[in-house]
């Protein structure tokens, strides 16, 4: 190297092979180099010395040949930038694509290599989204943990719930050092959140979500939901109302024109990139990628022949065609690049083989010129390419044929444009006015229909989980056949039956549900427990073995096993099932119910209030579980406990036949006979077909005396029942306090040829030996 000495900071010139002189002003000096012959370092040689005082620069040749700069931390050539940024547009495109193909491993290869390659918050967030997919949402929680952007921290929350890490989800979504940051995602994070609240037991704000994120989407449906199983879900007229589909035809509306937008800018930006890396290829590099390009989309006709194509989640799918810049020579063209209809075409123009015409017709025009005309081609022909001419219907003869005309001068434009005049102007814009119009009426007609079909949807479910259900079957046969015939909507159907204890209308519902969505899973826990109330055992055991043979590792199924085994009374097998769909399912109260079931029938009820407990901590309006304790305590006779969760369970399901007799047995065993015999009538007015709430008024009646009321009650329960043995034997009983023993023995004889179980046995037959002994002697065992 030789020293510059004309500064106070030495200087020395690289070592070059090319024998070339560059004058360099240091100061107010100019150095001339002599020639240097020594080996040439282009790329190290210019690189600062060990002495801080003493760099070496690059000469000019260099300068242009390496792109290097003056400073030694400067930034990559903008070449390789274009290059790298190419290469990354690439890669998401590919994990996308993998992601859409459900090639779950492939999208988290090549998005690990996308983040080793170019890190950065975006890239990390494709890379959970993949994690989430594949379900591996540890992973994801890994490698989001401390994240701050919006996206991130849903991502996070969202991998914090699926393991089970609710209070770490919760910081995330909403930081209590930070109360006034916004939830992230929008509607989506709000019900995140809400089911957050509802599996810690905060209701009230967890319906506070919901509520918020109904708002910001009306059709998150989940949303509605979850207000529907908490009960305070508002009437779907104001929630799915006029207003709100104004509110939504508003934002579908102006959506289109902010996507068009981002859509371009996303665009140009991208194609600036891939052009400049593209410059950089050889025309016959570029043929062997688009040639490369055509196999792989031949072999996938639905992906669409693009080399490169971004991926955007804020925007719509719409295919995207990036071409490179022209070449120096073509910097003053008139034409833009084609589009990719014609793939061969377009490598031709790559390659050089235009035509000559436009290059020499485009030579003369200003740079300015150039870019207004191109704007205006690339609309015009983006129209072309998107609609043909002859397929959009016209208003009348005139505007086809200016539309026509429109699109002939289209094709042969020329260099300044001129071939538009002002009323094929005035036509255009009068046709794209009118096809606005009529986009605009098809699109509030489409939302104002999907509006009113979720009207009817969740008008139908508020009132099945209100327990109106009668109301809610009216609603639902307001359904299209197209929508009642599907499985969600049996499977809501049979429910409905089965609250109102009509098992054999429920039976016929969920069969249907099944048999038109076979893999359908939800429901079919109650299906089987229709089917178990129905004794049928070899239709319950098909049921489940059909049902572990689709999803070994759903609830349902071993729900459906366990009462299958309960039928065959081996309670202590259906409990091992019940604990099974416990454990795949924590979050499912059913099971816990079940469980606590089983418990109670082994009279292990110490168990059995724990599984009942754990079903509403799950539910608190999970009825099923009130009713469960409430049946506990009072086998304890804890009359007062069992009243209470009685009545709890009542006011929950207040049209519930079942539960207003056992709160009436409550009550009667609390000495409550008027409210008891009040709540029985209310009981039998509820179900008529019910006969436990008969029984038990005559019971009540038996122990007010009115011998005469009781009769007449278990008379009309012989209309019902006719082979009860109890109701027969409570018949003698009364028969003997009137002291007609003859009809108390006849009435205990059926009892006893009815066969009853083995504890009521021995009962009837000690009444039936002592029928003429005075009562004082007589324990009442009945």
């Amino acid at each position: 190297m030789t020293p510059l000495h004309a500064s106070s900071v030495p200087v020395t010139l690289c070592g070059c092979a090319n024998s070339h002189a560059a004058g360099i002003r240091t100061g107010t000096a100019v150095v001339r180099t002599p020639q240097i012959a020594s080996q040439p370092k282009p790329r190290a040689s210019w690189i600062q010395t060990a002495d801080s005082n003493d760099r070496t620069l690059p000469c000019c040749t260099c300068r242009l040949r390496f792109g290097h700069h003056t400073s030694p931390r400067s930034r990559p050539p903008a070449r390789a930038r274009r290059r790298r940024a190419a290469m990354e547009t690439l890669m998401v495109d590919r994990v996308h694509s993998s992601l859409r193909l459900f090639m779950h491993r492939n999208a988290i290869f090549l998005c690990e290599r996308l983040c080793a390659q170019f890190p950065s918050e975006t890239n990390v967030q494709l890379l959970a989204t993949c994690y989430l997919h594949n379900n591996q949402p540890y992973a994801a929680y890994h490698i989001l943990k401390g994240k701050k952007l919006p996206e991130s921290r849903y991502l996070f929350a969202t991998s914090c719930f699926r393991i089970n890490l609710l209070r770490e989800a919760e910081e995330t979504l909403c930081p209590v050092n930070e109360p006034n940051m916004e939830v992230p995602s929008g509607a989506t994070g709000h019900y995140l959140l809400g089911v957050i609240y509802r599996c810690t037991g905060r209701i009230s704000a967890a319906a506070e979500q919901f509520t918020q994120a109904l708002t910001l989407d009306p059709l998150l449906w989940l949303a509605y939901e979850e207000l529907c199983i908490l009960g305070i879900a508002e009437d779907t007229d104001e929630c799915f109302s006029e207003s709100t589909a104004l509110r939504l035809q508003q934002e579908h509306t102006s959506m289109p024109t902010l996507v068009k937008s981002n859509f371009a800018n996303e665009n140009r930006v991208l194609s600036s990139r891939v052009s400049a890396s593209l410059g950089d290829i050889s025309p016959k590099q570029i043929k062997q990628l688009h040639a490369n390009n055509i196999a792989e989309v031949s072999g996938y006709p639905h992906v669409r022949p693009t080399a490169l194509h971004v991926q955007n989640s804020s925007t719509s799918n719409v295919p995207q065609f990036d071409t490179p810049s022209p070449t120096a020579a073509q910097t003053s063209s008139i034409m833009p690049p084609p589009l990719f209809r014609n793939v061969h075409a377009y490598q031709n123009t790559i390659s050089g083989d235009a035509p000559t015409k436009q290059k020499a017709n485009g030579v003369n025009q200003p740079l300015r010129r150039k870019y207004m005309d191109e704007a205006r081609l690339k609309k015009v022909s983006g129209r072309l390419f998107n609609s043909d001419s002859t397929s959009i219907p016209r208003r009348s003869e005139r505007l086809k044929d200016t539309a026509t005309n429109s699109n002939s001068n289209t094709s042969q434009f020329g260099g300044n444009g001129t071939g538009h005049s002002s009323a094929d102007g005035r036509s255009f814009e009068q046709d794209k006015a009118e096809r606005i119009l009529l986009q605009d009426s098809k699109l509030a007609l489409g939302i104002r229909e999907l509006l009113g079909l979720f009207r009817t949807l969740g008008e139908g479910f508020r009132l099945s989980c209100l327990f109106k259900c009668q109301e809610a079957l009216e609603v639902y046969r307001k359904l299209p056949e197209s929508q009642f015939n599907t499985g969600w909507v049996l499977c809501q159907v049979g429910k409905a039956y089965f609250e109102l204890v009509d098992y054999l209308e429920a039976d016929r519902y969920f069969e249907l549900a099944h048999r038109l969505s076979p893999c359908t899973l939800d429901g079919m826990d109650i299906y089987s427990t229709v089917l178990y109330h129905l004794n049928e055992e070899m239709r319950l055991s098909y049921l489940a073995q059909e049902l572990i043979s689709i999803d070994r590792l759903s609830p349902q199924a071993w729900c459906a096993v366990g009462n299958c085994f309960a039928l065959r009374k081996d309670h202590e097998t259906a409990l091992k099932n019940f604990q099974r769909s416990v454990q795949l399912d924590s979050r499912f109260a059913y099971a816990h119910t079940l469980c606590g079931h089983e418990y109670s029938a082994l009279e292990d009820y110490e168990n059995s209030i724990k599984f009942y407990r754990c079903a509403l901590q799950v539910d608190e309006r999970h009825y099923n579980a009130w009713y469960g304790l409430g049946v506990v305590y009072l086998r304890q006779e804890k009359f007062e406990f069992a009243e209470h969760h009685f009545r709890r369970a009542f006011q929950i399901n207040p049209r519930s036949s079942v539960l207003m007799c056992y709160l009436g047995m409550a009550l009667h065993s609390l000495k409550r006979n008027e409210e008891a015999l009040e709540m029985m009538e209310k009981a039998i007015a509820a179900d008529k077909k019910n006969p436990l709430p008969k029984y038990q008024k005559a019971l009540i009646l038996l122990g007010l005396q009115k011998y005469q009321e009781a009769l007449d009650e278990l008379e009309r329960l012989k209309e019902i029942a006719p082979h009860e043995s109890s109701m027969y034997a409570l018949m003698g009983k009364i028969y003997k306090q009137l002291n007609i023993l003859d009809k108390a023995v006849f009435c205990f004889g059926i009892a006893l040829d009815l066969k009853p179980p083995a504890a009521d046995l021995a009962i009837i037959k000690s009444a039936m030996e002592k029928v003429h002994l005075p009562d004082e002697l007589v324990e009442d065992d009945l």
